[in-house]
């Protein structure tokens, strides 16, 4: 047999279907012993991914860790292991910029497993107008019920701000590398957020987006959290009440709706030899059978476009596919350059701060530029 080391998180989306593909008849017959291990999410947020791959063969990662791991030559590259052909076909497969988000440096770095992104998550059963379209139909819910909660814990202040400025058609750091956000909008993203935040009910500040979709679903003080990490999970829970998911709100009806992508991939460490054996369960998992069948019915969350437009997916998972397919497909991609993790714990501290205290947004936002090319520059040196 040959034990291959594996790392994933610790949350059934990203444990259970791996762990129980790893157990297949076929996968035991080809000689493979897939030891999945799971750390917390916020263990990927703070642990060294060289690290990692030192002492794992394959490690889930998200696509902002890429240029920290280039960095540390410590991944096989896709191309070097699979070739251009099926890098070809995957990338036709999968769902918005889920593959293309793990390329850097020319070459791509992790596997799309698990796509993901912002969306809006809401108590359908007390909002009789459904989901708001627009960051205006937001606010008004929020001003009117005042159960309107933003997620700001760790990263989720920055990646909000970004997935706004998004939203109000500036992506942010695309037109030009080095400015984070122009004035105008930032001016207005914030003014937006600030509002959304003095509402926004104390009971969920310091959770996480599992967190605030476990309040939600058991508490009714949190009606509508307009943008939050989809977990098809919460969409049929075991307990509590349904979380009713929808597109991510836009600025205008029938905009662009403002989300920053999500989601895992797996990367393939430089201690790994990838077997034909292994290389064939990869793509097993990469593949249709996987995606619509086996990962959804193990509460993972598949990256196979067909999968998110599954009539029998959707069924089972109160349409969560469906109903937000459009926000994925059109999912800004943040900065990955080695330093970018570190930017956005220290970005959403400063935002969280400034929430509390009220800051001038002119301020604000000049703290989050020097932030921004601080770190950019510090990962370039590197």
């Amino acid at each position: 047999m040959t034990t291959i080391k594996a790392l994933t998180w610790d949350h059934p989306r990203g444990y259970n279907a791996l762990a129980a593909a790893a157990r297949r008849e076929d996968v035991l017959a080809a000689g493979l012993d897939i030891q999945w291990d799971k750390q917390p999410l916020e263990g990927f947020e703070s642990h060294p991914i060289a690290d990692l791959c030192a002492r794992y063969d394959l490690v889930v990662l998200d696509h902002p860790h890429i240029g920290e791991a280039v960095g540390g030559d410590c991944l096989r590259s896709l191309e070097s292991v699979f070739g251009a052909d099926v890098l070809q076909a995957l990338s036709a497969d999968s769902i918005g910029p889920s593959l293309s988000s793990y390329r850097y440096a020319g070459k791509h770095w992790a596997l799309p497993l698990d796509a993901a992104t912002q969306v809006m998550a809401l108590r359908a059963d007390h909002l009789e107008d459904g989901a708001p379209e627009t960051w205006d139909a937001v606010l008004d819910v929020s001003r009117k019920s005042g159960k309107v909660a933003l997620s700001l814990a760790g990263p989720h202040a920055a990646l909000s701000f970004l997935s706004i400025a998004a939203a109000f058609g500036e992506r942010p750091a695309e037109a030009d590398p080095d400015v984070l956000v122009s004035a105008d909008n930032g001016r207005a993203v914030y003014a937006l957020m600030a509002e959304l935040a003095s509402h926004s009910p104390r009971s969920v500040l310091a959770k996480n987006p599992i967190g605030i979709l476990v309040h939600m679903a058991q508490e009714a003080d949190v009606v509508l959290c307009p943008l939050v990490y989809g977990y098809v999970n919460y969409a049929a829970p075991a307990e509590g009440h349904a979380i009713t998911f929808a597109n991510a709100p836009r600025r205008i009806g029938g905009g662009r709706p403002g989300s920053t992508l999500g989601g895992t991939g797996i990367g393939i460490s430089k201690r790994c030899e990838p077997t034909p054996e292994l290389k064939a369960h990869l793509l097993w998992l990469m593949g249709r059978e996987a995606q619509i069948g086996f990962i959804p019915a193990h509460e993972g969350q598949p990256s196979r476009r067909e999968a998110w437009h599954d009539a029998g997916v959707n069924a089972r998972w109160g349409s969560f596919y469906a109903n937000t397919a459009d926000t994925l497909e059109q999912a800004y991609v943040r900065p990955r350059h080695d330093g970018y993790i570190v930017f956005q714990g220290k970005a959403s501290a400063l935002l969280r701060e400034a929430f509390e205290t009220r800051a001038d947004a002119s301020s604000v936002l000049s703290r989050l530029q020097d932030l921004y090319q601080a770190h950019r520059r510090a990962g370039e040196e590197r």
